[in-house]
């Protein structure tokens, strides 16, 4: 088992930056779907996908935001924060297969409530910019180092 170490409020930095990356599977597809209730066929129908303007299927567009979450929990700052808002501009369609890594770099920090501000910028195995934000969220201020838990086996049927 691998473990989750936060960077804590007094640790971030202007500049600083951190990354996170995940491969698109039609497993993610099928399960983002079942959880949000999002069953756009663009999402799901190759039939309907295939005459879209993508000519395929894509990736909900909040995967990718779900994705700078993931960065943020898990990397900067990482277990303890408090994720308070997110601006993301979708900028390409995400395709299954695609692997998408999310750069996060500390634009700005408030030292009387603990606010951190990211850029947050995901792009594909491509170098393509598939979408670009600004995350907001209170940075841990004690110092944690966890065991990472496991996640769920799902199966769907």
């Amino acid at each position: 088992m691998s473990t989750l170490e936060n960077v804590t409020f007094d640790e971030i930095t202007i500049g600083q930056t951190a990354s996170y990356e995940k491969t698109v599977s039609e497993q993610d597809i099928q399960l983002f779907a079942a959880v949000s209730g999002d069953v756009n066929p663009v999402h799901l129908d190759e039939e309907f996908a295939s005459a879209s303007m993508f000519g395929k299927r894509i990736a909900h567009g909040m995967f990718t935001g779900a994705l700078v979450s993931a960065a943020l929990a898990l990397r900067l700052p990482g277990p303890g924060c408090i994720y308070l808002g997110q601006s993301l501009s979708f900028r390409a369609p995400v395709f299954i297969g695609d692997t998408i890594t999310i750069n996060l770099e500390v634009t700005a920090k408030r030292d009387d409530k603990k606010f951190v501000t990211l850029k947050c910028v995901a792009t594909n195995q491509n170098g393509k910019k598939v979408a670009t934000g600004e995350a907001n969220v209170i940075a841990p201020t004690e110092k944690l180092t966890i065991e990472a838990p496991s996640l769920p086996t799902i199966s769907i049927a």
